[in-house]
């Protein structure tokens, strides 16, 4: 997977660290994609490796860890303790070592650490304003490599990367004119270029145009009775206007509306977007495209105001003519649509005759089911549903998963395998009620610890500490690593200290997860090579799976897991009740196998007889076949 570059997501890494614990090997971590090792059992990373463990982790993603919160402190106090403890000065070598590590420190701590630090911030997927406030603090001491804000230059500006598009007004209003213009105009070329994203490219210009501003008033204030419309000072906007990089600086939202006339703005439309405008100026070019098409904006030029759909109402869509899938993923591309504009434009696609196909729903991504109505996800085949694959509908509010969760259901009932079947319904678990998920747990899924922290909080409430054991399987062990989540956080604290031991969790509740402490290991894994006196309930009662001291290397173990998936399919979702028991080959109770429309593996899935060795009806769900 590291060879091939495998793009992995939190679930499955989640599985695959704990595969690699259960067959000892943890210790090849060099091997390993960078990701994975954030997902690992700590106390198994010995000592005289911690720090090359720390290295090759820090080039990991951190915001994988989005939903183990406990195991991302602990990660960071690992790599801290790794370097002589929390309260030891970090050198620059020592921040080199970390990486995206630091990420996670607060403000105080970045404002005191080397200056080198930024280097770390530049990798950060974005910043809390706490430590956007401390970069600015650092740069303006003047203690990093650029010097004082009044001796930057382009080269130094453009080694910041990232970190240029949070320097606060004040900092700009320091640095020289010339560098400022010259750094402002390689800026919108690599925005325009495609090289640098229009959010990001919109937080800097509207940062360095405020800091404009205000010089500008301040050497010249508008006498009193102006008119509040400035007339057009630096001449009409042309399309040669346009190609200028420096547009915005010469060009601000009042002149923006002064200077652009109607037949420019139809013919140019695209070149004006490309630009980053800051939302004042947004607003001017959506005003004078309601002038200039009062009825409705064509469909060709609906295809190029992706940046401005936030701002068009519910009534203003509903005037628009969109009859090509092409037209709805150009809306819907960007992040900026919002629920109304959402469950707008596909409603006028839908009364155009149109279809939500699978290739549709790929294509505007699983959040944007999140927004569509609940009639609007009715109306789609489940063919169509099911050929889109595993979408991530985790940010959707629950009135929707609720709604999804019955979709896939019915899409997905006819999947011949409980694995398969689970392979498919995962993303929409969120939904799923009580009773479905007592079923659930009886199948012998080994569900993810990030699905889990998804399910939906009040069913999760209802559901007891057996059911939980059973239905989380090998990954039992997850729980500490993300007991600070909301949805673990509460559930916890609804059990007494007994079923808190048989966890192998604190006994006290509301005790925070201590990221030194251990994370247990594994007492009791469930065989699932089951004799005819076994109940099938024996659950593991704490921590990730034990290493094995001779594990089979990885290469050996997916081949075989996947054959071994292909075996089982072939018996239905229980087994061949004929058997009376499993078989030798899924001891580990671990598959690992490709799926068609899939890159990643499933997880889980062994084999396992409920009470009394029969299969187990799951309602709708796929039953056993001849």
């Amino acid at each position: 997977m590291t060879s091939q570059r495998v793009l992995l997501k939190a679930w499955q890494l989640c599985c695959l660290a704990n595969l690699a614990a259960l067959h000892g090997l943890q210790g090849d971590f060099l091997l390993h994609p960078p990701d994975l090792l954030l997902f690992y059992n700590l106390e198994q990373v010995r000592e005289a490796d911690c720090r090359a463990f720390t290295r090759r982790a820090a080039w990991g993603d951190t915001e994988l860890l989005a939903n183990l919160p406990d195991q991302r402190a602990a990660l960071q106090h690992a790599a801290l303790a790794c370097l002589g403890g929390p309260h030891r000065q970090l050198s620059a070598s020592d921040l080199l070592l970390l990486g995206v590590l630091v990420c996670d420190m607060d403000a105080s701590s970045i404002v005191a650490l080397d200056p080198h630090v930024l280097q770390n911030l530049q990798r950060c997927p974005r910043l809390t304003l706490a430590q956007q406030a401390a970069v600015n603090t650092l740069l303006a001491s003047g203690r990093t490599v650029l010097g004082p804000p009044v001796s930057w230059n382009t080269q130094g500006l453009q080694a910041l990367g990232l970190l240029t598009t949070y320097i606060s007004p004040s900092l700009w209003a320091q640095v020289q004119e010339a560098v400022g213009l010259d750094f402002f105009s390689s800026m919108v070329a690599a925005c325009r270029a495609g090289r640098l994203s229009q959010r990001d490219a919109r937080r800097f210009v509207t940062s360095f145009l405020e800091a404009e501003a205000k010089a500008k008033s301040m050497s010249s204030r508008p006498k009193r009775g102006t008119a509040t419309v400035r007339p057009c000072i630096h001449g009409n906007i042309t399309a040669a206007t346009l190609r200028d990089d420096l547009f915005l600086v010469r060009y601000d939202c009042s002149q923006l509306e002064s200077c652009l006339g109607s037949q420019v703005l139809k013919a140019n439309l695209n070149p004006l977007l490309q630009h980053p405008l800051p939302a004042e100026c947004q607003r001017v070019v959506k005003a004078k495209l309601t002038q200039l098409y009062p009825s409705s904006v064509p469909e060709e030029q609906l295809r190029l105001i992706t940046s401005l759909v936030y701002l068009y109402t519910h009534a203003e869509i509903s005037q628009w003519n969109i009859t090509s899938r092409d037209t709805v993923m150009a809306l819907l591309a960007s992040d900026v649509a919002l629920e109304n504009q959402t469950e707008a434009i596909l409603q006028k696609f839908l009364d155009h005759k149109g279809n939500i196909t699978s290739a549709l729903l790929v294509a505007i991504g699983g959040s944007r089911l999140c927004w569509m109505s609940p009639q609007q996800i009715q109306a789609i085949r489940p063919s169509e549903f099911r050929l889109a694959g595993a979408l991530d509908v985790s940010s959707c509010p629950q009135s929707r998963k609720d709604v999804l969760y019955s979709k896939a259901r019915e899409a997905f009932s006819s999947t011949r395998t409980s694995a398969a079947y689970y392979h498919f319904i995962r993303p929409y678990l969120g939904g799923a009620p009580l009773e479905d998920l007592q079923r659930l747990a009886e199948a012998n899924i080994s569900m993810d610890i990030h699905t889990f922290t998804n399910l939906n909080p009040h069913v999760l409430q209802s559901l007891s500490v057996d059911h939980v054991t059973m239905l989380l399987g090998q990954n039992v062990g997850d729980l500490q690593k993300a007991r600070s989540h909301p949805t673990i956080s509460s559930w916890l604290r609804s059990l007494n200290r007994l079923a808190l031991g048989k966890l192998g969790m604190d006994t006290d509740p509301d005790s925070p997860a201590s990221p030194t402490g251990p994370v247990p290991s594994t007492t009791g894994m469930r065989d699932t090579t089951l004799t005819s006196g076994s109940s099938g309930n024996d659950a593991p009662s704490s921590g990730s799976p034990p290493a094995r001291p001779r594990g089979l290397p990885l290469a050996v173990a997916l081949p075989s897991s996947f054959l071994w998936l292909l075996y089982w399919g072939s018996l239905g979702p229980f087994g061949d009740r004929s058997q009376g028991t499993c078989t030798e080959a899924s001891k580990d109770n671990t598959v690992l196998a490709p799926h068609a429309g899939s890159p990643g593996p499933v997880c889980g899935a062994g084999c396992q007889l409920g009470p009394g060795h029969e299969p187990q009806a799951l309602g709708t769900w796929p039953r056993p076949t001849s």
